[in-house]
This record gives structure tokens, sequence and C-alpha cells, in this order.
């Protein structure tokens, strides 16, 4: 028996109601056809002015359509809240969670049958894939996809990744004010996202190893004409996604979470990932445990060499051959038998393709660096856990002892960093506090603050920082993130002094704060809670309900789902 349309509880109607939906949206010309048996796709766009990773989707929304119409769909745009990672201040993160519940409740108070995702900055991925699985129809993701590589005097350049490189670019390695706006101009060189292995990449990787995109759709440049194709392949295969019924929930399950964090960790995907896949796992009710991205990913091979881990960028990885080169060089690790959106199983959808350059994408027996996955340090510092990156990280400092230098807010940092007198040197380990989800709020990519100008000089380069914040996917560095509980609601972290000895131990999972017990208990009875930095709208309501960074950080009102139903009329 052929299933009856979820939209048909608004069009299929011969009442009052039906009369009410159908007459408005008739006003933009559409035929009776339209409303009569037509699976109705919902065309989730993140495209904004104010999102230039994502000012392209405009133009992709008409693509996708195409395809939706050649497959016999009824296509509908809809916007949600767009985040553009480089303009939002504080942070997008803090407005990840909004985004999702926009997502959310459009596709749900809506005549929808089936969504694609449109997406490409960092957050618009998660935000409205947590939304999607709220409800949890058909889903099918487009990636905006990544910018052509930079250009800077002849060689090439990551956006993203040279951003930390400015202040030492200026200040130490004498580059003039036209060599930064030489090097501004030519970073972001065409449409599309980040074209490191940053976030927005790392995103796009996230949903193809997790089965939402058609095969090889995440390296794809932005304004390679392949790009289009593959959108309007996408309209194409959600409408026959729709006639099977094929929801986010039989896609998503915790095999492909296993094989999401596998591949993460063999294309040295950003830290973030982490944070975005634990919240799209709470809103399916799959458990998954920030324990797992060591247990299953830690012991990866690094396979992709992509700044910040390593030197090419996402279009050479494109010309390589691209994700399914990766997927089929981890064979041995995945679950091959994981259903993907076009219904073929993730080992079926990748058996055949050819690396073109070994030097891009290493073969599994000869990799870049082995145990490349993220690691999970755990000790009376970060009692919850805290992670880092080894293979963006320098070797030499994964084990080390150090002195504590210690900023209590990212102010504090900004006022003494290049202070000459501050009492600093290499050895030391740089602690930030009050920049986790409560704290800042929202918990902004500020964890690899640089490094200070008298260190820089010295010719230093690196050195072990520690915060309860997150790092930019495109930053490189031995960065200790997500330390949980976070320091804005009494962790251990808040109680750090100058002077105290850190310990950091990755092949053991160690960090820890050497000091008695009964001195940590002495700091915590006089430790005072700082004020809330909001009392009214919607930072105040994130802040009253966000969840630690060792459960993703969404909210604790949004776990699970609401499913698809609306019970009740307008009118």
């Amino acid at each position: 028996m052929k299933k009856k349309l979820r939209s048909a509880g608004w069009f299929g109607k011969d009442d009052k109601m039906g009369f009410v939906h159908r007459s408005w949206l008739r006003n933009q010309g559409y035929p009776d056809d339209y409303f009569r048996g037509k699976p109705v796709i919902g065309i989730c766009n993140t495209w904004s002015e104010l999102t230039p990773c994502n000012g392209h989707l405009r133009d992709f929304a008409e693509v996708v359509k195409r395809g939706v119409i050649e497959a016999g769909g009824f296509p509908l745009e809809f916007p949600v809240t767009s985040l553009g990672e480089t303009i939002m201040r504080p942070t997008t993160m803090l407005f990840r969670n909004l985004a999702s519940m926009d997502t959310e409740e459009s596709i749900r108070a809506n005549p929808i049958d089936g969504v694609v995702l449109l997406t490409g900055c960092d957050k618009t991925t998660p935000s409205t894939l947590m939304g999607a699985c709220s409800v949890d129809l058909p889903t099918i993701v487009v990636p905006g996809g990544p910018m052509l590589n930079g250009r800077f005097k002849g060689e090439c350049l990551g956006s993203g990744s040279f951003n930390w490189m400015v202040k030492e670019k200026l200040l130490v390695e004498n580059y003039t004010e036209a060599d930064i706006l030489e090097a501004e101009i030519g970073a972001a060189r065409s449409q599309g996202h980040c074209m490191t292995m940053g976030t927005a990449s790392t995103m796009a990787c996230m949903v193809e190893a997790l089965g939402l995109t058609l095969p090889g759709a995440a390296a794809i440049p932005a304004v390679d004409s392949r790009k289009k194709v593959m959108a309007q392949l996408s309209g194409r295969r959600i409408v026959e996604m729709v006639k099977e019924d094929m929801k986010l929930s039989k896609i998503l399950t915790r095999k492909a979470f296993e094989n999401s964090i596998i591949v993460n960790a063999a294309v040295g995907g950003s830290t973030n990932f982490i944070i975005h896949l634990l919240a799209i796992a709470g809103r399916l009710g799959i458990e998954l445990k920030l324990e797992d991205f060591d247990t299953i990913g830690s012991k990866i091979p690094l396979l992709v060499n992509l700044k910040p881990s390593g030197k090419y960028l996402m279009e050479d990885f494109y010309y390589a051959g691209g994700l399914p080169v990766v997927i089929k060089e981890l064979k041995k690790y995945l679950h091959n038998d994981v259903i993907t959106v076009n219904g073929k199983t993730i080992g079926d959808n990748n058996n055949n393709p050819v690396c073109y350059n070994k030097d891009v994408i290493a073969p599994i027996s000869e990799p870049l660096q082995d145990n490349a996955g993220i690691a999970v340090l755990k000790g009376n510092l970060c009692k919850d856990g805290a992670v880092i990156k080894p293979s963006a990280a320098t070797s030499s400092l994964m084990k080390h002892k150090g002195r504590a230098v210690v900023f209590e807010t990212m102010e504090d940092y900004h006022h003494r960093i290049d202070d000459p007198a501050l009492d600093i040197d290499e050895t030391c380990v740089i602690v930030l506090k009050g920049v986790g989800p409560v704290g800042y709020p929202g918990m902004p990519e500020v964890g690899n603050v640089d490094l200070p100008l008298k260190l820089l000089q010295k010719g230093i380069k690196d050195m072990i920082r520690i915060s309860d914040g997150r790092m930019s996917g495109t930053a490189a560095g031995t960065v200790i993130l997500h330390v949980s509980p976070e320091s804005s609601i009494g962790g251990v972290l808040a109680l750090v002094k100058d002077g105290d000895m850190i310990e950091l131990d990755v092949e053991k999972r160690k960090l820890h704060l050497d000091i008695t017990d009964e001195e940590l208990e002495k700091r915590q009875a006089a430790w005072k809670k700082p004020e809330p930095m909001a009392t009214r709208g919607y930072v105040k309501f994130y802040i009253d309900h966000v969840q630690q960074a060792h459960l993703g950080a969404d909210l604790d009102i949004l776990q699970g789902g609401s499913g698809d139903e609306v019970t009740r009329d307008l009118h």
C-alpha cells in the first residue's frame, strides 16, 4: 500500500483548511497537479550575505529544485538562521543550538515530506542536521564546497590557517602591511568555505562518512561545475527517498557514527567534530560518549596530507580522488554494510575510487602518521574529559610538565600576553579560563591563543595551551581543549593558580594539576561563581540550559526529538 504523504495533511483535504493551504500558495503560480500527490521537498537554505562561505547557496537552491522537479517532486525553499563563522560575535557556537531549533520547527510546522540541507560554513552543517534529526524525515545534505586554493606570492595559502600566523608574520618575520593586504585578498579567492581541513571541510567529510550525501560530495570545490551536478542529482534522489520512507533514523545508526569517527581521524579532521557529532547523536538517542572518539578513532592512521596537519588543501584533495579514496583505504576498519542516502552501502559506494596523488592521500600501508585520531584526556584537571589533536601537535610536547601561567579571562590574556615583564618561557603552560559554554558564553575558538611576542621573537613556534574553549579546525598546535567541567561552573580549571605545575602525558591520556587534594578542597571552598554574562533573551536561555562540552554542548531541553506530527490546525 502506498504510504500517504505527510504534506497531504495540508494539501490533500477538500475542506476549508485545504482551501486555505492551497489557495495562498497559488499566488506563486503553482499548477493544480503540484498539490495532488507530489512529494513536497523542503530546501533548507543557510544562504546569507553575512555568511561568506554560504554566499553561493542561493543559486544552488535553484539547481536542487531542477532535480526535485525532474523526479516529480514539489520543491519549496525556506531560510533558517545562518551562522557566519568569520562575521558573528561573540561566536557562532552560541547560536548553533538556536539555528537547530529554527530548522526543527520550520520543518515540523510546514507541509514537508523530505528535506535537502544546503550547508557550508562550520555550524550550518551540524545545526541544520541536529534540527532535522529531531523531526526525522527523509533528508539529504548538499555541502556547499570549499574555495579554490588561496594564492600568495606564488604559493598556496590556506584561508583560516594563515589567520593564526598574522601576528608572527607582522611582528617577527617583518611582513609589511602591503604583504598582509596581498595575503588578505588572495586567501579567499572564490566562493565556498575554508579550503583547509578546518571545521567546514570536516563537517562535509562527516556527513559523507555518515552516509548523508551522495558519494564524493564532500571535497568538490564550490565553483566546480561538478558541484552543481551533485546538487541536481541530490534533488532527484530526495524524491525517491521520500517514496522509500528512508528517514534519517534508518541511516544514522550507531555503526554510521563509528564510521564517521574513523574517517575523521584519517582525514585529520577538526576537534569541533567531537562536539557536533555528540550533539547530533543526542537528537537521535544514539548512545555516544566522549571516550568513544578515543577508543574508536585514536588508533586510526592519518592518510590525508592537508593543512593544518599537512601541506595541501581541499582542491588538491579533490583532484587526488577525495573522500571515496580514504573510505576505500579504511575498508578493514569500517562497517561497510551501513546504508547511505542513495540506497547502497558505504562499502558498495566506495569500491572503485582511484588515488591520483599519493602525496595528498597516502595508502593505508604507508600512512602519514600512526595513531592520529583525537586523544581524550582525563585527570583531576578535567574530570569529565578534555581533548587534544595529536596530528596537529608537536610530538616533543606530548609528554611535558610545566609551570602554569594563568589568564582568568580572554580580556586578561589580551591585556598581559605581550607584556615584556610577564613571567613566562617556552616550558610554561598557558591556562585560559572563562571560555567554556557558560563562561564566554558559547565556547569560542580561542584555545589556540597566540604565543607571547617575546617567545615568538626567540623562534618558539608552539607551547602547551589549556582551556575550556574550542579551537578552529584550521589551527594547529599542542592545544588542550574542551576541558570539562568548565571553569565558570566550578570545574577544577577555575582553581589553577600561577606557578602550579601541570603534567600532560598524551600516551597515558593524563592531564594532572600537581597539588594535593586538601589544597584543591581549600581552593574550591573559596571559589566564587562569576556573574552570568547575560540576564535576558536567548543568551540567558542558553546559559541556563547548555550542557557541558563532553555532552555536545546542546541544550538539555533539546535532547531527543519531537517527531514530525503536528496535531493541531491553525484555524
